[in-house]
């Protein structure tokens, strides 16, 4: 059984980007995976903004990807990058913090004109921080994610089995093979 440190880098407690992570948490713990999820906004603005490395808020999350065997990283697509939220709490971790760990990206966004946020913009700066293995991400349009009033999501089918074999992969890559019985 592996750590997983599930990271939302969104700003927003009503985020589609957020509760998507949280379903996709479901799937992970459902295949043997002890999941922590870590909403960035949920770290005061303070800490974050004032690079207080010695907040305990900071100090928490430094800790939880310390612990994590590997790490799903999600966050809203703006200006064709990652948010600004998640960006303040990679830059207070330490420059290797991802050693060894195997990295999910995951983004969402209101067109595809955002699909390589990825590649383009979080890969590199996850690379930069020692993940041994970045597995395939997945970018997910927002019209495809529907938020209920319970916090459960429904996902589109289509991106639905995409993020399925995506988190399975990562399941995989993490020394788990999934069993997909029990996480249907």
């Amino acid at each position: 059984m592996a750590t997983v440190l599930s990271v939302s880098g969104s700003p927003s407690a009503s985020s589609r980007t957020g509760r998507l992570l949280r379903h996709l948490d479901q799937r992970l713990a459902a295949q043997g995976h002890r999941v922590i999820p870590l909403d960035v906004r949920t770290i005061p603005a303070e800490a974050l903004l004032g690079a207080d490395f010695r907040h305990p808020a900071i100090v928490e999350a430094t800790e939880l990807f310390a612990r994590a065997d590997g790490v799903v990283v999600g966050t809203p697509v703006y200006k064709a990058s990652y948010s600004g939220v998640l960006k303040a709490l990679l830059d207070l971790l330490p420059q290797y913090a991802l050693t060894g760990k195997t990295v999910l990206p995951l983004a969402t966004g209101g067109t595809t004109a955002h699909v390589l946020a990825i590649d383009y913009a979080l890969r590199p700066v996850l690379n930069s921080m020692g993940a041994a293995h970045i597995v395939q991400g997945w970018f997910t349009l927002d019209k495809d994610i529907t938020a209920h009033d319970d916090g459960t999501v429904t996902v589109a089918p289509a991106a639905a089995e995409a993020l399925t074999q995506v988190v399975d992969q990562f399941s995989a890559a993490l020394g788990h093979t999934p069993y997909l019985a029990a996480a249907s």
